[in-house]
């Protein structure tokens, strides 16, 4: 897989060949699409959402997967944040994934593994806005040292069979049935 030209083009081309057997992310395509048409899709003050990059990291044993208890959100999710104008999304979800979790050895398997569009509330200092996150599927070492940063209250390898005790969010429960589908 060729994870160095994860740009705009790769990302419309990505998104019109893009694949999936779950309604719910089917319904996300068109949007993002109609997004990736915006100069400007990759700032953070593009409103009324812009893209995002996250990592679905699980072990190579496809047993855990790590989640960061995200401290504004107040729950347990993968590792994601802003690209601040970077095109490279994977590059954005691998920085983000280290520096939430401290973990220096991330491999990216899949180049795009999910896609979600969902909200983010009003903040003090932000209008409520919309992340159109595009996920990759990263391997990483339970051994390597994990780090908790400002941004979150824990970081944790959870089982897969144990997810639903820390996340009801449909789209964390989403990636664990596409790896578990696709063993």
């Amino acid at each position: 897989m060729l994870f160095n030209s994860v740009d705009r083009n790769f990302l419309i081309k990505s998104f019109q060949a893009y694949h999936t057997s779950f309604d719910e992310e089917k319904k996300f395509i068109i949007p993002f699409l109609e997004l990736l048409g915006h100069p400007n899709c990759f700032q953070r003050t593009h409103l009324p959402g812009h893209i995002t990059g996250s990592a679905w990291i699980i072990n190579p044993e496809r047993t855990k997967t790590l989640l960061v208890h995200h401290a504004k959100l107040n729950k347990w999710v993968q590792p994601g944040g802003h690209a601040d104008g970077d095109e490279n999304v994977l590059r954005v979800a691998l920085r983000e994934g280290e520096e939430e979790t401290g973990l220096k050895r991330l491999k990216p398997v899949e180049n795009i593994f999910d896609v979600d569009i969902h909200t983010i509330p009003l903040r003090k200092d932000f209008p409520e806005h919309l992340h159109y996150d595009i996920r990759f599927f990263v391997e990483a070492d339970e051994s390597e040292k994990i780090i908790v940063s400002e941004e979150s209250h824990d970081v944790r390898w959870i089982a897969l069979n144990q997810l639903g005790q820390f996340s009801n969010e449909r789209s964390v429960l989403r990636m664990k049935e596409k790896l578990l589908k696709n063993g």
